[in-house]
């Protein structure tokens, strides 16, 4: 694993990179940094056409890939915070997608971080302890 962080507009990595970015099972995605994602590549239509009874089986984390866009799932409805268990959960669908899939490129924000509140120290151990035995490049964007 090779992983970077970088100050910088995340919309801005090149387009052999996926993303992701922490969402509610609500999908309503008006916060944050979702909206940009919806604004970039439709991703709040996507999942709501695609899963619109989702919510119903969501159980404590999950991850849905939509085209270059990883959705981590970290909370049932927009108003609640996640958990690092929910994170972690999330972070490990995603990392058995990679696998699965041969993905080598992945940009993210400080995921979890902004209103969601969870410690950026933390959340950066996270990322590199589920990622550490895979042929990734992760970039990591902030603005601050």
């Amino acid at each position: 694993m090779i992983y970077t962080e970088i100050k910088g507009d995340l919309f801005s990595v090149s387009e052999d990179y996926y993303l992701a970015h922490c969402i509610s099972a609500d999908f309503v995605m008006g916060a944050g940094i979702a909206p940009q994602f919806t604004k970039h590549f439709g991703t709040k239509y996507d999942l709501m056409r695609k899963y619109p009874e989702y919510i119903k089986s969501f159980d404590d984390s999950d991850c849905i890939k939509i085209g270059r866009v990883f959705n981590l799932i970290t909370k049932k409805f927009v108003y609640q915070k996640p958990t690092y268990d929910s994170l972690l959960g999330a972070l490990m669908k995603m990392y058995r997608i990679c696998k699965r899939e041969e993905i080598t490129k992945l940009a993210m924000p400080k995921i979890g971080c902004g209103i969601d509140g969870l410690d950026w120290e933390k959340v950066s151990k996270l990322i590199k302890i589920v990622f550490e035995d895979l042929d990734i490049d992760i970039k990591i964007y902030y603005l601050e």
